[in-house]
């Protein structure tokens, strides 16, 4: 029985994760589950789990949440903050972690987790974004294992030799190729991403995904992050990552090799495979997924980015190559940003001019310890809010 940590439960790798879970009441245990402030989403999740412990942002939403059970609800212990966080992510009674919550906030926990030797299943960015170098040498030193949850990464983890240790050339690998949907603008002039919405950018052709991930993913700054989380997953140098376009969704992502060979996972775009590929690793379990039928998928299309449409994936790769703390300032202009387009009070073409300004105004700095990436997160915030109007 792998007793299990869901951080960002109520997401949808959260809700994901829970489906998968129950289909396996023999295999699977939940310890603990978090959430920010969706206390009601929380306790539908309690009562489909009965965990031992949650843990909520804040003690008004502890207490909301305290004041919802009924006389015949389970009753875990109810705990807030980010120390409580930490604490669940490192406890004794969890074997494995699901690091599922989105932004900066995952950090901590995430950190947590790997200095502890669990298994961590990581479908926070962030992690590896900000931190990348740190945080691998958390994974060492703390024993963990890491297996991806992002459906590119995944991917290329699946189509990797078993016995890969972040050396690419020694394992014949040539090229990671990560696949990209392309998002609901592919298509769509430059000239009107100025006018676009935040509904319309929310509506991703292919994924359920949350608001944040769904902007990121139709700026393609979501794939940027990705360029940039292979890169510490697998040793791959920038040039060894190339984004590949393919609209169907199909095909996660690709490993070529030194022979010619290349070596791609596929199916249905459903995240709930791999969850189940991580929760079960090395073994395989039904995951809920239809299976993938080819004959309807009729054709398979690849394109190159267009970076003048999405200009936030070039900013990614210059982050990439400038090393030291340049990831962590663009993630957080990227969040700050983001954030201000779902209010209305930027542009959607906004979000890549922000980001960009940030980075050239800040530059990069050296990376010793946590405390480097906390400040140059924190100054690259400043930044971008006093570029932003309102």
């Amino acid at each position: 029985m792998k007793r299990l940590t869901i951080l960002g439960a109520t997401g949808s790798i959260g809700g994901s994760t829970i489906d998968v879970v129950r289909r396996h009441p023999e295999r699977y245990e939940i310890f603990a589950l978090t959430a920010h402030s969706r206390v009601r989403r929380l306790l539908e999740q309690i009562r489909l789990t009965r965990p031992r412990v949650v843990v909520v942002g804040s003690a008004a939403a502890a207490d909301e949440l305290a004041r919802l059970f009924t006389r015949d609800d389970p009753r875990p212990e109810i705990r807030h903050g980010e120390a409580a966080l930490c604490e669940v992510a490192s406890a004794p009674e969890t074997d494995a972690v699901m690091a599922a919550i989105v932004g900066a906030a995952g950090l901590a926990p995430t950190l947590a987790a790997a200095r502890s030797g669990k298994q961590v299943l990581l479908a926070n960015k962030e992690a590896l974004v900000m931190s990348g170098a740190l945080f691998m040498d958390a994974v060492e030193t703390g024993g963990a294992s890491l297996l991806p949850i992002d459906s590119e990464h995944n991917a290329v983890f699946q189509a990797l030799p078993r016995d890969f240790d972040r050396r690419p050339a020694a394992s014949g690998v040539r090229r990671i190729l990560l696949t990209a949907s392309g998002g609901p603008f592919r298509t769509l002039s430059p000239a009107l991403l100025a006018d676009i919405t935040p509904e319309q950018a929310c509506a991703h052709p292919n994924w359920v995904m949350g608001r944040k991930i769904s902007v990121d993913s139709a700026t393609m700054m979501n794939k940027g992050l990705e360029v940039i989380e292979a890169h510490w997953l697998f040793g791959a140098e920038a040039d060894a990552i190339q984004v590949v376009v393919h609209p169907q969704s199909v095909i996660h992502s690709m490993v070529e090799y030194a022979d010619g060979s290349v070596i791609a996972q596929l199916g249905n775009p459903d995240m709930r495979t791999p969850i189940a590929h991580a929760l079960a690793h090395p073994e395989r379990i039904e995951s809920g997924v239809a299976a993938l039928d080819l004959f309807s998928i009729a054709r398979l299309e690849f394109e190159a980015p267009d970076i003048e449409r999405f200009p936030c994936l070039g900013l990614a790769y210059q982050a990439l190559r400038a090393g030291g703390s340049a990831a962590a300032v663009l993630n957080a202009a990227n969040e700050v940003a983001v954030d201000a387009f779902l209010a209305g009070r930027l542009a959607f073409t906004g979000i890549s001019e922000v980001c960009r300004s940030v980075l050239e105004r800040i530059g990069t700095g050296t990376v010793r310890c946590m405390q480097d990436v906390f400040e140059a997160d924190s100054a690259a915030r400043r930044q971008a809010l006093a570029l932003i109007p309102g």
